[in-house]
């Protein structure tokens, strides 16, 4: 049965949270299109709204709106699945379709709507980046490995 790695992103907070789903849960998702949304009951966080913003197939290649199909080669200008290395620089990329499939392992998600934070529904706990405990020193120049490379090393004698 299907199953898939939901990558669940939260604009305003700009973080993202990942989950998995199987069978069941997965089957809303089977045929829905980029730029769709899915109602956050199907996945089991309610309140919230989702929209569909990409994904990648069981090989990695990325989901391309407008493409029919499973997968294709286009001509590429930009965009999804290309990365410009000089202006007007064209390549045939592989792409998948639009449509979610069996095939498809990662989905994209962005939160339209919700009532209270993302990790707060997953229940993640939030890092705080000011910790003292998580804070490391640099280590002391006494602590660090010395150089052998830059000793000197004598010359083997000869021998007669």
């Amino acid at each position: 049965m299907a199953s898939f790695k939901l990558v669940l992103s939260e604009p305003k907070a700009n973080k993202s949270y990942q989950k998995e789903v199987k069978d069941d849960e997965a089957k809303p998702f089977l045929g829905l299109n980029i730029g769709e949304t899915i109602k956050g009951e199907a996945i089991g966080l309610t309140g919230y709204e989702f929209e569909i913003t990409g994904g990648s197939d069981y090989c990695g290649f990325p989901m391309r709106k407008g493409i029919l199909g499973v997968r294709k080669k286009i001509t590429a200008l930009g965009g999804v699945g290309f990365n410009l290395k000089r202006k007007g620089m064209k390549a045939r990329k592989t792409v998948c379709g639009h449509k979610i499939n069996e095939r498809i392992v990662q989905i994209n998600l962005k939160v339209v709507k919700g009532d209270k934070p993302l990790a707060a529904a997953l229940g993640v706990e939030e890092k705080s980046g000011d910790s003292s405990a998580e804070k490391k020193e640099a280590p002391k120049a006494e602590d660090k490995p010395k150089d052998v490379s830059s000793e000197k090393k004598e010359a083997p004698k000869a021998e007669d």
